[in-house]
């Protein structure tokens, strides 16, 4: 097979051209003028991927700091949409309850949001590649807020037909899909502070995530459900248009010659298994998905709300939140020489959190524990997404960042999924104390594992 130009250029080269100030003096490659292309990617004496085209910093002008015109206006799209996104269980859980609606239709409805978003989702980052990500993003905001107007306007007119309210939950879940993989690939282009962008990020999801749900429960006590929807598709609105204001310069990948649709998700598919880090991280993941996170949510929440009452239930999940965004700070401070392997140091705090749960103990333990689990979630989360955006080159960085979602999507879901079966089998207490074993054995592979272990930071991420 003839190989295709990937337009590839070295960062130094795209970053003097398109997105580095040059009284920045910054220099991501050490080996200027090589070919990322020629970079080993794994094995003895390489970086483990670390120099194979990392994205470089943002800005058509070279912006010298965080908050410049770029980033204000992706950190106000990313945000309000996020608050978005959490006025949606709220919003269908009123809506279908209040029109008489059994509670399994809730469940469904979700899962016709969740199901395309996992399976799209590697078509978004394919797409993302082709179309560039904030064309796509913007496409994604237009798709939601048609979805959001119309089950708006639903449930505030009469009791729609269940069918329509799956069509539509679907529609939301593909715009969910094309927008989430030109996420990735964004923050390295408004940001010449790759880490620090994301822990901003990372704090500004932690209080969303708090938020959304909160102000839509009031909005429902209120006026109705239909009134949540309305203000669930004003913030599609205010997405998009400042995706639209935003003002990129063009990627040095953005006229590379493209091969076939199958073809592209092939090529994703290469690069994903040329890093051993990243397959590695992805792959002992999928297993810590399955069997830690999946099973986590449901069991808290069951357990929590027999024995404390579901305000109890409803102030755990807060103090995970505000655990999120102590760890989000935490990582604004903190720029450890090989993230990977700090942010596996922070992750047995997630075991105490299910320790403490299986044990039964008072809720101001429980608490403790949800603070240090939300903390060293979103340090975690904050090291593995900078370190992705700064190796992975920006012209795959979009398909990659899908396998990473469409996997963890699956698995997470079928861990929640089958945590009320296995529970009931074995008991809960037994499956958190097995979940926090699992939890540990997977900081032991991220530990001992040499290509994750001793991936390094590049340059100023």
């Amino acid at each position: 097979m003839k190989k295709k130009p990937t337009g590839r250029a070295s960062i130094p080269d795209a970053a003097r051209d398109t997105r580095t100030s040059p009284d920045l003096g910054l220099d991501l490659d050490p080996d200027r003028g090589r070919s990322p292309s020629r970079v080993p990617l794994d094995g003895a004496g390489s970086s483990f991927g670390s120099d194979a085209g990392p994205a470089g910093p943002a800005g058509p002008a070279g912006p010298a700091g965080l908050w410049n015109r770029n980033f204000r206006y992706f950190f106000v799209a990313r945000t309000v949409a996020l608050f978005g996104d959490g006025m949606i269980p709220v919003a269908l859980t009123a809506g279908l309850l209040g029109a008489g609606r059994p509670a399994s239709s809730v469940g469904f409805a979700l899962a016709a949001w969740m199901g395309p978003l996992a399976v799209f989702v590697l078509f978004g980052g394919v797409l993302a590649d082709r179309f560039t990500p904030r064309r796509m993003m913007i496409i994604a905001d237009a798709l939601r807020l048609i979805g959001a107007s119309v089950l708006a306007v639903t449930f505030a007119t009469g009791n729609p037909p269940l069918w329509a309210v799956y069509i539509l939950c679907s529609v939301a879940g593909v715009g969910a899909a094309l927008f989430q993989p030109g996420v990735a690939s964004t923050v390295p282009r408004v940001s010449t502070d790759v880490q620090r962008a994301n822990a901003v990020l990372r704090v500004a999801e932690a209080l969303m995530t708090m938020a959304g749900p909160a102000f839509a429960g009031a909005l429902v006590g209120l006026a109705s459900a239909g009134a949540v929807y309305a203000a669930n598709a004003a913030t599609f609105a205010v997405s998009g248009a400042c995706l639209l204001l935003m003002r990129l310069a063009p990627a040095p990948h953005d006229d590379a010659v493209r091969g076939t649709f199958a073809a592209e998700l092939v090529d994703g598919w290469r690069e994903f298994r040329a890093r051993s880090w990243l397959w590695g991280v992805i792959a002992v993941w999928t297993v810590y998905g399955f069997a830690v996170l999946g099973p986590m949510l449901p069991l808290t929440a069951v357990l929590v709300t027999e024995a404390h009452g579901s305000g109890a239930y409803g102030m755990l999940m807060a103090v995970n939140g505000a655990g999120s965004v102590v760890g989000g700070l935490l990582a604004l401070r903190l720029r450890p020489s090989h993230p990977l392997a700090a942010g596996a140091v922070a992750l047995p705090l997630v075991a105490v959190s299910l320790l403490v749960l299986a044990l039964g103990l008072p809720v101001p333990v429980l608490a403790a524990g949800q603070l240090l689990a939300g903390g060293a979630a979103a340090f975690w989360l904050v090291m593995w997404s900078t370190t992705v955006q700064t190796h992975v080159p920006p012209e795959a960085l979009n398909r990659l960042h899908a396998y990473d979602v469409a996997g963890s999507l699956l698995m997470v879901a079928a861990g929640r999924a089958l945590a009320g079966p296995v529970a009931e089998a074995v008991g809960a207490p037994e499956l958190l104390v097995a979940a926090a074993v699992i939890n540990m054995g997977v900081v032991a592979v991220l530990l001992v594992a040499r290509p994750i272990r001793r991936l390094k930071r590049i340059g100023h991420a």
